[in-house]
């Protein structure tokens, strides 16, 4: 069961998305092995560490729970703050709109015509109405059974299969001139040449790959129901993580046997649509959105495309589904602690549902897609980036900064709580999760000097709560 977990909680549009921000970030194949493999070591260690926290506190709320324990009051509340206003908000945003960009995909292969009609605004609007429809479904107290979310696991990981053999399997049964076989050649350059690496680069790619890997702390609220914790937690770990890691870097190969590095690199969504449709010369590039669209789209031509998308939409329709169903109860878990307004604690009469808590978060979610729009098309933020990255880059600065501040609570209930009988011991303490905080404290390092726009939004969330903190008297309730 653990395994399953990590592993279905981790695979969702990463793996489908951000090769093309390592592909422009770090043009070499080796380096983008290597950020594709430390991702995974990361996860890894991250969830040793925080498996230990999870058996002491097997509470409701997750980091939320053990940042309050360790740090107080304070450090609860701006996790759930900046989880509520960035972290969760900005992830479903950012799902939402690769879940918009495959369907888009799929129109243009079907009707070319009708896709031509669903400009800029119109897809914000299929975004918005993608989250409104989800909310409402788990307002009213829809459950996905266990089936459905093992069929939609299945579909993910069967996708990543099916990219890892298929340019073998067309390079066997498809001669034909206009379809690319895989070569070897493709991968180079392999490393960069002496006085090449760029540290930054590396970083901003990695960040990328944090995305992709995000939901390995999914462990931790499941850790006190896992049989035999300290033999079983660290062996989900290493499979669950494991078996993503293999995914990841089979479907990466295959992408480079078949998409020359160059192109990969210029596949994203071009933010100069905001004001009209692309140009004919761009055509195929706007289409490629996704590095396995355009991988499927270069073996399969449009069935293939198809194909991918699909692919695409379920496992982003499956991620979506999960945060909000996960995200508004820390809502709802702090509404009833009284650090946020106790209204967000109330369950639907009929529905029996945190009906408010979902509402809220998905508005503000539908207000971060429609803003990041406006705020591109005005030219405000710098044309480029696209909406997704944009906004993965606004959640996964939360996220580093409170996923490791949790991490640490490790040392603060070792030396507070030493004698407490613990179930499950972390692996290598202190070591392992002291090698944990080294790559995320140089992923925040780098954002503040080449991603300014999304690290200090995220510190001015973070000050504007500890403000609302002592202001509104939370502080002494």
């Amino acid at each position: 069961m653990a395994t399953a977990i990590v592993a279905g909680t981790v695979i969702g549009s990463g793996v489908f998305k951000k090769p093309q921000v390592v592909s422009e970030q770090l043009p070499y194949s080796g380096l983008a092995a290597i950020v594709w493999i430390l991702g995974g070591v990361l996860a890894f260690l991250g969830g040793l560490s925080l498996a230990e926290v999870a058996v002491l506190f097997p509470k409701a709320g997750g980091n939320y729970v053990f940042l309050r324990e360790g740090y107080g009051r304070l450090a609860g509340f701006l996790f759930g703050w900046v989880e509520f206003w960035i972290i969760r908000s900005a992830s479903l945003a950012a799902l939402a709109t690769i879940f918009t960009e495959s369907f888009h995909d799929v129109l243009i292969e079907i009707s070319p015509s009708t896709a031509a009609g669903v400009g800029y605004w119109p897809q914000k609007f299929i975004t918005v109405t993608v989250i409104a429809g989800l909310a409402w479904v788990n307002i009213r107290g829809v459950r996905w059974g266990g089936g459905l979310q093992f069929f939609i696991t299945c579909i993910k990981v069967a996708s990543l299969l099916g990219i890892m053999i298929l340019p073998f399997i067309v390079a066997a049964w498809v001669n034909s001139p206009t379809v690319p076989r895989p070569e070897v050649t493709r991968l180079e350059p392999v490393w960069p040449a002496k006085g090449g690496f760029n540290l930054g680069h590396f970083a901003t790619a990695f960040l990328g790959v944090l995305w992709a890997y995000h939901g390995w702390m999914n462990i931790a609220p499941v850790a006190e129901e896992v049989h035999e914790p300290q033999r079983n937690i660290p062996l989900a770990l290493f499979s669950g993580i494991g078996i993503v890691m293999f995914l990841y870097l089979g479907a990466n190969v295959a992408y480079y046997l078949i998409i020359p590095q160059p192109e990969m690199a210029r596949m994203k969504a071009p933010e100069t649509e905001a004001h009209g449709p692309p140009s004919v010369g761009l055509e195929e590039e706007v289409q490629d959105k996704t590095v396995a669209i355009g991988f499927c789209r270069r073996l399969l031509g449009s069935v293939g495309v198809a194909v991918a998308a699909a692919a695409v939409m379920i496992s982003v329709f499956g991620a979506l589904n999960g945060n909000l169903l996960v995200g508004p109860r820390l809502l709802y878990a702090m509404g009833e602690d009284g650090l946020a307004p106790r209204a967000l604690s109330a369950v639907h009469a009929n529905y029996r549902t945190p009906a408010l808590a979902i509402l809220v978060m998905a508005v503000w979610a539908c207000l971060l897609v429609v803003g990041v729009a406006f705020l591109t098309s005005c030219g405000i933020l710098a044309e480029g980036k696209s909406h997704f990255d944009r906004l993965t880059d606004f959640a996964m600065f939360g996220s580093v900064v409170f996923e490791t501040l949790a991490v640490t609570t490790i040392f603060v209930f070792r030396r507070r709580l030493p004698n407490v009988e613990r179930p499950y011991r972390c692996w290598g303490y202190p070591v392992v999760p002291a090698l944990y905080l080294i790559l995320p404290a140089m992923v925040l390092g780098n954002m503040f000097v080449h991603q300014q726009v999304e690290a200090l939004t995220g510190v001015g969330f973070i000050a504007l709560g500890a403000t609302v903190y002592y202001v509104t008297g939370i502080s002494k309730q």
